[in-house]
């Protein structure tokens, strides 16, 4: 494979699992990082340990005492800097992702180019960072609600989107005024070395330190983090099982957590839909990263009389998702992750048939050209149940899609709410009713409810999380800076009388 996008990127063969202003020299295991295309050394890591988890503490919160005084729109132009280099670096960077993930190359792109919007989305936010005038009750006094920098935040990312998921944090906390300390997914430790470099350079001086980055072990490194009191708020996106861990931990020490975990998302398409529509945005969200977003399409809800035509359109459709080289042209599907993923896949196929349902295409392993063998690649698969099996309200990080029968917008509103998991949802249907309850009060109790397009594919305007076992965060977009700073309410007295609230009187004072 052309491995020129790492010697651009200023990846080595042997690279440093540590940034806290300078590249420390880690005396880790040296981890081989492999790509899932087919199972090559791509470069090695010398992972981190907890004393160099100590110094990058140290360093992301002295910088940030420092930042933090700095105006939020000079702030912001640090980030647009990033974002600018982050537009030159794009086919790199899009190419690195690809290497370390295995999604096809136009999503690789497309993961920089989420972080390119969300950096111009943050310089605007510097210029945005509204407080409150409130109306006092006591004469001569004024209120007012202001938002202050909150410290060095943890950002712990997975491997399915190693550069955007920080990014959406990142670029948020640094116009914030805030630091960064950064543990990425071990699976994908050199887009992390690559975005880290960048935002060093850029940044600078006295500033560098604000771009911690930590790779290491959870044992280590991540309950190093979890524990630290100068870290007031842990990003954290990864598994349910995960966030069960950081939630509790975290808030052991008093400190915050922005949880983005797992998503078992469902798509109803009622009788009345425009099913070309439909067909193009479930093989999206169904196939599309090899089935490993967190907004992955995994239960498809139907109407029962349009249940047989619309397998019969999937499964065509299906067929002309070739598998293959993600780095190749008109390669839709990738390979999985590793071969524990695999096994995964192979685990819930085998379950699903066991509980009862009928495998209308994939369930298998993909046949692929020799020199891919070393990767992980599975067959897209749809399987039709007859009900919701115990399967279906597992996540399996994999393109299975589960196709239920429904026969009313009620039973699929039902339905889609019936998972622990609660990220993102999307309803097919050309009839305002159906589409407003399904948005409504009593309807989709995700973080996310579209009306005829899929449950992948969120813009950065928009604030994204869900809720239940989805963990409650929000990030990117709206009014989630908020997460990253601290709330102040303030009361001035500019008269000379004391009055006290509530009318009280206290003695002859």
């Amino acid at each position: 494979m052309d491995l020129s996008c790492l010697k651009t990127l200023g990846i080595d063969q042997t690279n440093s699992g540590a940034y806290a202003g300078k590249w420390r020299k880690t005396k880790g295991e040296a981890m081989a990082v492999r790509s899932p295309i087919d199972g090559s050394t791509l470069a090695t890591v010398n992972l981190a340990d907890a004393a160099d988890y100590a110094e990058v503490s140290r360093g992301s919160l002295a910088a940030f005492r420092r930042w933090r005084e700095l105006p939020a729109p000079k702030r912001g132009e640090y980030v647009r800097l990033m974002g600018e280099r982050f537009r030159q670096h794009k086919e790199a960077l899009g190419r690195l992702v690809t290497l370390e993930t295995g999604k096809i190359l136009p999503e690789g792109l497309g993961e920089v180019q989420e972080c390119i919007d969300i950096a111009d989305f943050a310089v605007g936010l510097s210029r945005q960072l509204y407080g409150l005038t409130i109306a006092s009750e006591r004469r001569y006094h004024s209120m007012r609600e202001t938002w202050h920098p909150l410290g060095p935040v943890g950002i712990v990312t997975a491997f399915n989107f190693p550069i955007a998921v920080w990014a959406w944090n990142a670029m948020l906390a640094l116009v914030c005024g805030d630091g960064l300390i950064w543990k990425p997914s071990l699976k994908t430790p050199l887009t992390a070395i690559a975005m880290t470099k960048i935002a060093a350079e850029v940044l600078g001086g006295e500033w560098q330190a604000l771009a911690g980055l930590v790779i290491g072990p959870d044992s280590t490194v991540g309950s190093a983090l979890l524990d630290d009191p100068n870290v007031p708020l842990v990003s954290a996106t990864g598994s349910t099982r995960m966030g069960r861990i950081v939630g509790p931990r975290v808030a052991q020490r008093f400190g915050r957590t922005l949880l983005e975990l797992g998503g078992n998302n469902a798509m109803v398409v009622m009788d009345d839909a425009d099913l070309d529509l439909a067909v193009r945005a479930i093989v999206f969200g169904a196939v599309g990263t090899a089935g490993q977003r967190c907004t992955t399409t995994r239960r498809l809800l139907v109407h029962y009389a349009i249940y047989e035509q619309l397998l019969g359109q999937l499964a065509a459709a299906y067929k002309q998702c070739k598998i293959g080289n993600p780095l190749e042209k008109n390669v839709l599907v990738g390979p999985l992750v590793d071969e524990a993923a695999a096994k995964a896949f192979d685990h819930a196929v085998r379950s699903a048939v066991e509980q009862g349902g009928k495998v209308v295409c994939g369930g298998g392993r993909a046949k692929v050209p020799g020199p891919l063998r070393g990767g992980a690649y599975v067959q897209p698969t749809i399987i039709r149940c007859d009900e919701m099996l115990p399967i279906v309200r597992e996540e399996t990080f994999a393109p299975i899609l589960y196709v239920i029968p429904v026969e009313s917008v009620d039973e699929a509103i039902a339905l889609n709410n019936d998972v622990p998991q609660g990220l993102s949802s999307a309803i097919f249907t050309n009839n305002v009713r159906s589409a407003e309850q399904f948005m409504a009060a009593g309807g989709s109790d995700c973080g996310i409810a579209n009306v005829n397009i899929g449950t992948s594919g969120a813009e950065i305007g928009g604030a994204f999380g869900g809720e239940k076992e989805t963990g409650g965060g929000r990030e990117s977009g709206s009014d989630s800076w908020k997460a990253y700073m601290r709330r102040q309410t303030s009361t001035v007295n500019w008269g000379n009388e004391l009055p006290l609230s509530q009318g009280i009187r206290f003695g002859n004072f």
